[in-house]
């Protein structure tokens, strides 16, 4: 029986992942910064990255879907064996490296650094690194793009919709992205390698905020809000927890997509079109 350790088990990619690694015999060790119950298959760990993990039992893989720069420099300056390490990053690490904003900015910078530094550390032990790059995620209810402003619409059963935003988005559901951390471990092709994974449909921001709308199982009142305008209600959007930005109504004509030729060749990357629905948007 392998024994995997899942850092950010309690984020959304974590609550798919655990019980497909259960199903596939593995021991399965999850971090959490909260006291979690045990299940079958599954012993939660309390501690915090990147120095509070208690003592760890050999491992045969590690799974790292919460904040990359933590996890690297746990990895780093850890004597932890391993040898597989699947670690999720994301697109901003290229999307948002010109950004306006200098806080994007040194997400991007502090992304890339983190990538390397695990990337190195896992090289100079002779452990295989993939590093996992994808767009935006959707699927458990607790992200921080998608849920938000449905929630902020069930509330409010107002629906605020961006009618001029034609930059392409490819929303991924975080279960395929527990698939893809199962299909990289397991490929010796992806040993040292970095992928972008994007979801299955690539659609407009505007169609694709229509369709959040159309998935949230009660009528809502649709409130278009020319890109021209939106500035001018930022802020009382933000108070009213609607997670919008300066930048990212400037990104709102922009593509964030992602070329995920490379993972469909090697990592069988098959991801599903974004087809949400009202259980989506609850809370698990």
């Amino acid at each position: 029986m392998r024994t995997a350790l899942v850092l950010g088990a309690s984020g959304a990619v974590g609550r798919f992942l655990l019980p497909r690694l259960v199903a596939r015999g593995n021991r399965v060790l999850a971090l959490s910064r909260r006291e979690q119950p045990d299940m079958p298959g599954v012993r939660w760990l309390r501690g915090d990255l990147p120095g509070g993990l208690p003592p760890l039992p050999p491992l045969d893989a590690i799974f790292s879907l919460g904040p990359l720069d933590a996890c690297a420099r746990w990895y780093a300056d850890s004597a932890v064996g391993c040898a597989r390490i699947v670690a999720l990053g994301s697109m901003s690490a290229e999307s948002k490296r010109d950004s306006a904003d200098a806080g994007e900015r040194a997400l991007a910078a502090r992304l890339r650094d983190a990538e390397a530094r695990l990337m190195d550390a896992a090289g100079s032990r002779g452990a295989a690194c993939t590093l996992l790059r994808p767009t935006l995620v959707y699927g458990a209810g607790i992200d921080r793009s998608l849920a938000p402003i449905a929630r902020f619409a069930l509330r409010w059963r107002v629906f605020p919709l961006l009618p001029g935003a034609r930059g392409l988005r490819q929303p991924v559901h975080a279960d395929d992205l527990a698939q893809g951390c199962l299909a990289a471990c397991d490929q010796p092709l992806a040993r040292s390698r970095t992928y972008a994974l994007g979801g299955g449909e690539r659609l407009p921001l505007s169609a694709m905020l229509e369709r959040v709308r159309a998935a949230l199982g009660m009528p809502t009142l649709p409130l278009p809000v020319p890109l021209a305008l939106a500035r001018t209600f930022m802020g009382s959007a933000r108070r009213a927890g609607l997670p919008l930005s300066g930048t990212m109504i400037d990104r709102a004509a922009l593509d964030l997509v992602a070329d995920h030729a490379p993972a469909i060749a090697d990592l069988g990357w098959t991801p599903r079109t974004f087809a949400p629905d009202a259980s989506m948007w609850r809370m698990a």
